[in-house]
């Protein structure tokens, strides 16, 4: 008969993680190691590569919290927004273009990243890249679908949000094809516009 297993035992790291999110900003976790922030309760996460995060960030500006895990990023938006994303491609002419897109809301998931202040434990472990503010400040500052043109608030609403990340998607999309292309042209072949 074999001896059962122990529970994982959490880390000081991690019970100090989770005891930040219920203090600070009130939000539930889950796990120990690593720490997971349940999404689609005050929020949902929009993901995309990395690099066409970093542009979108450059043309928007401002948004919500943003936070890096190895090589993907992830924008909080509002809870209720994941429900929306495939919707909200099609009506910006997105929709069936392969973007690396993609929305996580209720019933889902993300890493907690390290509280700000603190540090990552690990090459590729989550951080925040713009931390979220204290409690009253996160929901109400966190893109949403209010119709077009500004909500007024600190983020731009949901539909500029999503036309940003994925035209960004779009050119890292295209930018990527280009690269492979040009590395794997047979040598001696000239190219036709030269």
């Amino acid at each position: 008969m074999a001896s059962p297993v122990p529970p994982p035992r959490s880390s000081p790291e991690s019970r100090d993680c989770a005891q930040w999110y219920a203090r600070e900003l009130g939000w539930a976790t889950t796990g120990t190691s690593p720490v997971l922030l349940p999404t689609g309760l005050h929020f949902d996460v929009l993901e995309l590569p990395a690099d066409a995060g970093h542009a979108a960030l450059r043309r928007i500006g401002r948004t919500g919290p943003v936070a890096l895990e190895g090589r993907r990023m992830r924008l909080l938006v509002a809870a209720g927004s994941a429900e929306e994303l495939p919707g909200l491609l099609d009506w910006l002419e997105w929709g069936g273009i392969g973007l690396d897109l993609s929305a996580r809301g209720l019933g889902g998931h993300i890493v907690a990243p390290a509280p700000p202040g603190g540090t990552a434990n690990s090459p590729g472990a989550a951080f925040w890249l713009r931390p979220p503010g204290s409690r009253q400040e996160v929901e109400p500052s966190l893109p949403a679908l209010g119709g077009l043109g500004s909500r007024g608030g600190d983020a731009p609403d949901l539909v500029r949000l999503v036309d940003a990340v994925a035209t960004e998607c779009h050119r890292a999309r295209l930018a990527q094809a280009r690269t492979h292309l040009w590395t794997h042209r047979p040598t001696g072949q000239p190219l036709a516009f030269s």
